[in-house]
């Protein structure tokens, strides 16, 4: 759900990208219920509470290795020189020894074997002299050697994992390990995704004189399912007002948020923008990035609205920049930017400041560096400029001129769930 808040302006100002991603900020909250999910079936949702650990894992001290624990006091010489014990018994994985170790003894340990009562130290068994029913311990071994200590994983008590977290591979595991059956999960976003345009053709259909083939919704199904949302692909609007209004009005009472490519322009034919003003309210509609300028963020009723770009390219960045940190507030993620690597530019430019810009670059290394490479074409509807790419080389709305050997902020696409 999101809070009411005042609207931005709507003159022709654009609004900056700081601002729109602040007021997504104060405004989107988890809009999905909390549910009980089975850990071995919870994998890539998220965390809807933290989890404090009822054990601690591993439960108990025990051995790194295969060899023999003993007490590191019976070495002699303080440990320098090789000493001489009993062996008095085996601990394997699952079946300790019973008994707490003596003065003057060992006792033969597996890998993951519980650490016998009294007992500190493994010596591997490589290192070892074994002879009949006793074994030499080298010098050199420090106290503690080749034992995992209780709890070193995860300590009872803490906060294993917070709430907002998403659970992959290792998240599930770290579950198992504390015996946990099942973890309060969100339950995923629904949401209804629709392109617009009488030009507009979906791939299955034979293509019409002066139309074009759909890829924008394949590629935002796409990256909604890289962020793990479930969608509803409710195909193409045609350029009709109350089309648009009536089909938009239903999407929106059925699932979490709506998202619409194109339409989002001033032209005659552009009825989105008018058709969500009247179904609820845009928050702003046009942001001072490129390429991406005509992005909307609103609400039909109650249901949050993001309309895009019809340029592919600009869809792309703007989903990544501007909708994807909305839909994972939306779905109880935790907030978090995109992580941004420092590059060098192996390119010249000059542009007119204003506006954050962000262009579709590929890497290489010099030996000393990583260069950034601008993509031969940058045009907001080259998609192959996406494709070939390895992410966003991010502008600031001061910048006017870009030289060889400037360093500048790299998103790359694997941050961005591209």
């Amino acid at each position: 759900m999101t809070e009411a808040l005042p609207p931005l302006s709507f003159d022709d100002t654009p609004v900056r990208l700081v601002d729109a991603l602040s007021l997504i900020a104060r405004s989107y909250k988890p809009a999905t219920a909390v549910e009980e999910s089975p850990v071995n079936s919870a994998g890539w949702r998220i965390l809807a509470d933290d989890v404090v650990a009822p054990i601690s894992v591993p439960p108990a001290d025990n051995s790194a290795l295969d060899g023999y624990a003993f007490r590191h006091a019976d070495l002699s010489e303080g440990g320098r020189g090789a000493t001489r014990l009993d062996v008095v018994g085996t601990s394997a994985a699952g079946h300790p020894y019973p008994y707490a170790i003596r003065s003057g003894e060992a006792v033969r340990i597996f890998t993951g074997a519980v650490m016998p009562a009294g007992s500190d130290t493994v010596a591997a068994q490589e290192e070892t002299d074994i002879r009949g029913r006793s074994v030499t311990i080298p010098g050199g071994l420090r106290a503690g050697e080749n034992r995992r200590v209780a709890g070193e994983d995860i300590a009872a008590g803490s906060v294993t994992l917070s709430a907002g977290e998403r659970l992959g591979p290792a998240a599930i595991g770290l579950l198992a390990s504390l015996g946990l059956g099942t973890v309060a999960t969100r339950l995923p976003l629904r949401v209804a995704v629709f392109s617009t345009g009488d030009e507009l053709c979906d791939g299955v259909a034979a293509l019409r004189p002066g139309a074009i083939y759909d890829s924008n919704r394949p590629v935002l199904l796409a990256m909604l399912a890289g962020l793990h949302i479930g969608t509803t692909d409710l195909g193409i609007l045609p350029d009709d007002r109350e089309t648009i209004r009536a089909r938009l009005g239903d999407a929106a009472r059925d699932h979490d948020a709506v998202i619409c490519t194109a339409g989002m322009s001033v032209g005659d034919e552009d009825h989105v923008k008018a058709a969500v003003a009247g179904l609820g309210g845009l928050d702003f509609w046009s942001v001072a990035i490129k390429p991406g300028r005509p992005v909307a963020v609103g609400h039909i009723a109650d249901t949050p609205f993001f309309g895009l770009p019809g340029n592919p390219v600009a869809m792309v960045v703007t989903f990544a920049m501007i909708v994807r940190p909305a839909l994972l507030r939306l779905a109880g993620a935790k907030p978090q930017e995109p992580r941004r690597f420092p590059v060098t530019a192996d390119f010249s430019m000059s542009r007119r400041p204003g506006k954050r810009e962000f262009l579709r670059c590929t890497l290489h290394d010099d030996g000393s560096r990583l260069l950034a490479r601008r993509f031969a074409r940058n045009g907001a509807g080259i998609l192959s400029s996406v494709a070939g790419s390895e992410g966003l080389l991010e502008l600031a709305e001061t910048m006017v001129d870009i030289a060889p050997g400037m360093t500048l902020p790299f998103i790359p696409f694997s941050a961005l769930g591209l």
